[in-house]
């Protein structure tokens, strides 16, 4: 019986080692919208949104692992009943609002290929 159960215990190790070993592969992969990102941000584009809004995060989802690279500032308080200074003090008054270096915005959830035109930064093929 002993045995059993130190089999079962090893295959249940063996199991967790490969998902570890595929998570970490997973989050230290390049995402393929990675260059389009940080370009976004050397050419002065802002992402403002807020945790609580369904269409950030529809935004976000378009850029797959490489929306962590984008220039995102959190517009809410973390009570989500509130808009911190940074945003109230650039007038922000729905999310996502994207501003660009010219002065320009585009709200609402903006395609990739706005936001390419928008500041010449290059979509991947």
């Amino acid at each position: 019986m002993k045995k059993e159960y130190m089999i079962f215990g090893g295959i249940i190790l063996l199991v967790l080692a490969v998902i570890s070993g595929i998570s970490y592969r997973e989050s230290n992969t390049p995402g393929k919208l990675d260059s389009f990102a940080q370009c976004l941000k050397e050419k002065g584009a802002i992402f403002y949104g807020a945790f609580w809004c369904p269409h950030c995060q529809n935004q976000k989802k378009m850029f797959g692992r490489s929306a962590k690279l984008l220039p995102y500032v959190e517009c809410s308080t973390p009570n989500g009943q509130g808009q911190l200074p940074v945003c109230t003090d650039k007038k922000i008054e729905g999310y996502p609002t994207w501003e660009f270096s010219d002065g320009n915005r585009e709200g609402g959830e903006v395609p990739l290929a706005t936001l390419a035109e928008k500041t010449g930064c290059a979509l991947p093929e």
